[in-house]
């Protein structure tokens, strides 16, 4: 079953918090009662992913399920339901209320939920792209170099989410004073494509972003690279520990057919774009140009790799900007690999 859905307000307001233990015990009684197989005793797996060109693997998939061709259906004998989210923390939070099983995602949010949680949630299966982020500017903002990113305003994603917390990071290893609300440059939580308008509008200076994001501030708003990024981890497959847990076997079936996909989206480019083209055009509703799919997509380094030491990088930026205090060992985060 195909069923895209969007983050709410409450969740965006939420974006750095856990649900509390007690309102979860309480509200989800009804999430237990939910089917966990369909009548033909086949597994549902409930699947997130972002509308962004950085989940390649994710787009493929959806538009293949749409297709009735389903790469983890096939592969998995599982009925998988898709839902879209905006951004990393509105699919935590879906995670800790275990409506999600298993979600494309970026590595801070899924740092933040496992320091949160003391470790219980949730787990890495594997990595599946890196790059596919930058910096970049509005060419009369004026900024040239890092020194002028005094006072502008900057956008991320949303708070809390992988771009937003690179982008703290490097303002405050640049020397300038940065808070969640304010500082000497003022980094301003704005969904991707609001980011586009206002950028266009004049009412941004900055913004660090995904693709397709990226490209077409570039070609649709003027906007120019300040610093591209291809080597920090922007996508990974994570699920719920608890699913995990309950599924080991499917699980483990669920690592193999994601690392296959990987390898039969880099052998097949050509079949792989017109899916992502395609998918992006059922999820936003406008399919991305061209000139925008092949300039995104030439910044995307699948890879399957993920590594402790990557993470650990994501983990020193996150205390370095207040988002995080102590973790657990990452080690059982990446037990499932």
């Amino acid at each position: 079953m195909i069923r895209p859905i969007k983050s709410s307000a409450l969740t965006r307001r939420h974006v750095l918090r856990l649900l509390p233990a007690a309102a979860l015990g309480a509200g989800l009684a009804s999430c237990s009662k939910r089917p966990v197989a369909t009548a033909d005793g086949r597994p549902i797996i409930r699947f997130g992913h972002f509308p962004n060109i950085t989940h390649v693997q994710a787009l493929v998939a959806h538009n293949l399920s749409r297709q009735g061709t389903g790469w983890f259906e096939r592969r998995l004998g599982a009925q998988i339901e898709w839902s879209t989210y905006h951004a990393g923390p509105s699919a935590i939070e879906a995670i800790f209320a275990r409506v999600l099983d298993v979600t494309y995602i970026g590595p801070s949010p899924v740092l933040n939920a496992y320091a949160k949680s003391r470790g219980e949630e949730p787990r890495i299966l594997s990595g599946a792209a890196n790059g596919g982020s930058a910096l970049v500017v509005r060419p009369d903002a004026g900024i040239t170099t890092p020194a002028d990113f005094r006072g502008k305003k900057v956008a991320s994603p949303q708070l809390g989410n992988t771009q937003d917390i690179q982008v703290r990071a490097w303002l405050i290893d640049h020397g300038f004073a940065v808070t969640q609300t304010g500082g000497d440059v003022h980094v301003i939580p704005t969904a991707n494509p609001d980011q586009l308008t206002l950028f266009a509008n004049g009412d941004l200076h900055a913004a660090w972003t995904v693709e397709p994001w990226v490209a077409r501030l570039e070609l649709e708003a003027g906007a120019t690279v300040f610093l591209a990024d291809r080597e920090t981890t922007v996508t990974l497959l994570a699920a719920r520990n608890g699913w995990i847990q309950e599924n080991p076997a499917l699980a483990r079936a669920l690592i193999d057919a994601h690392r296959e996909l990987t390898e039969w989206i880099i052998a097949h480019p050509a079949e792989s774009r017109q899916m992502i083209k395609d998918e992006l055009q059922q999820l936003t509703t406008a399919a991305p140009s061209d000139a925008v799919l092949d300039l995104a997509l030439s910044r995307t380094v699948l890879t399957n790799d993920i590594t402790q030491a990557s993470l650990e990088a994501m983990v020193n930026s996150a205390q370095k900007v207040g988002f995080l205090k102590d973790i657990p060992s990452l080690a059982p985060l990446l037990s499932n690999r």
